[in-house]
């Protein structure tokens, strides 16, 4: 599921009330027992004369193994930056210890907010192709934010339109045809032909894929 709207409508507070970082001032939050959530932030910033390794960043809060540390820089593509000063890596390296990061709690849900934030324009392809494979490979439910409308529109499930309020929300080609989201991104969305993926399949709130049943021919 991706959240898109513009700057102020209120993206980043909603995933820190989902996640347990911001208390909402209204309502309330319903997380299932025991959900684990990992939570990668839109943006993250280090003193750069604070001396800390990736290896380092990665044990805080707590304790993984050297193993397990590897194994999800690995999976995510920068192992090589594992005992780097975490303030000498590139941009698109450090979204991907970020990504790490949160992928070291093995969640149910893992949360993305902005992730492609300080990455080129090759880096986000790769970086949005790695989180789907994620999402397959571990089985999890993504939710994300992000400003990219071809990115969301091409690879998303659901899309959810906010500002300040649930503007429209759906499948990408239902949203894409929506007044709202039009008034919403006004100039930004015109002469744009939004590529949507075919959707013979739905996930679970897990993450897996249910293939939909074909409908059969009768004479």
């Amino acid at each position: 599921m991706s959240v898109i709207g513009p700057n102020g409508a209120g993206k980043t507070t909603l995933v820190k009330v989902i996640v347990g970082l911001i208390k909402p001032t209204l309502g309330k939050v319903t997380r299932q027992a025991g959900l684990r959530i990992g939570y990668m932030p839109q943006r993250l910033h280090v003193d750069p004369i604070f001396p800390l390794t990736v290896e380092r960043f990665l044990q805080l809060g707590q304790t993984w193994t050297s193993e397990k540390l590897e194994r999800m820089l690995a999976e995510v593509g920068v192992h090589h930056v594992l005992h780097s000063p975490l303030q000498a890596i590139s941009g698109g390296e450090l979204q991907r210890v970020l990504l790490a990061r949160a992928l070291l709690r093995e969640p149910q849900l893992l949360v993305l907010d902005e992730p492609a934030q300080g990455v080129d324009l090759i880096g986000q392809g790769e970086l949005y192709d790695l989180i789907g494979s994620i999402r397959d490979r571990h089985q999890c439910t993504i939710l994300l934010v992000s400003h990219d409308l071809n990115i969301v529109m091409a690879r998303t499930g659901t899309v959810v339109c906010l500002n300040q309020h649930i503007c429209c929300s759906g499948l990408p080609e239902q949203v894409s045809r929506d007044p709202a989201f039009a008034a919403l991104f006004g100039k930004a969305v015109q002469g744009l032909a939004f590529y949507t993926h075919k959707h013979d399949h739905h996930h679970h709130v897990d993450g897996a894929v249910v293939t939909e049943p074909k409908e059969e021919d009768h004479d």
